[in-house]
């Protein structure tokens, strides 16, 4: 069973509304990538047009940038520390935009989001 992203089927007041159209399957969402501590996988996803989607279900580096000295390194993930998405997050080590992560420079939040880009990148504290 697929998840539908579309207008409600009732009006403000509460009214049905007519149906005017099946689904399209641009419209369908799916559940959301969450991507852990662990080997390297993505997986490909079809998206409308000629692009693929390839989020990442787990990933052990990070592309890690020192804003002092305006230098990129790559980095091991060793703990993700905070997660101000969700208490469960944080205690799956699930990875998401904004989290606080370990890695072997110290410290960083992570800056994009790795369950639709499908890399790590992020900023030292």
């Amino acid at each position: 069973m697929g998840v539908w992203h579309r207008r409600s089927g009732r009006t403000s007041t509460g009214a049905r509304r007519k149906k005017f159209r099946s689904k399209r399957k641009y419209e369908m969402g799916r559940t959301p990538t969450e991507t852990v501590m662990g080997s390297p996988r993505r997986k490909m996803i079809d998206s409308k047009g000629a692009i693929k989607k390839m989020p990442a279900l787990s990933l052990l580096q990070v592309n890690v940038t020192d804003p002092k000295k305006n230098e990129t390194y790559r980095a091991e993930i060793e703990d993700v520390e905070l997660n101000s998405a969700s208490m469960d997050y944080q205690r799956r080590k699930v990875i998401t935009r904004g989290t606080i992560i370990k890695t072997s420079k110290g410290r960083a939040k992570v800056t994009n989001r790795p369950g639709q880009d499908g890399v790590l990148n992020a900023v030292l504290e």
